[in-house]
């Protein structure tokens, strides 16, 4: 999971700015939203193939970070 936060992008193209899962158009908070709503891991990803067990984890840790203010959460250029 060490390298997993790098699975969130921030790129003005892509969902208006929106911190983004690989620079796809699939947000980061669309994906706690619907761990919020109570789906589980494997329902996420038998309804979105094209995401990978480690893009929910990264927005995890990306959540987490964002909720301690006192992080920093260096991004790479996107």
């Amino acid at each position: 999971m060490k390298n997993s936060i790098e699975r969130i992008t921030i790129n003005a193209e892509v969902s208006h700015g929106k911190p983004s899962i690989r620079n796809m158009r699939f947000t980061v908070a669309q994906l706690l939203e619907l761990l919020a709503a109570g789906m589980t891991h494997e329902e996420i990803l038998g309804d979105y193939p094209y995401l990978e067990p480690e893009d929910i984890y990264a927005c995890l840790l990306f959540a987490a970070r964002m909720a301690n203010t006192k992080s920093i959460i260096p991004l790479a250029a996107a």
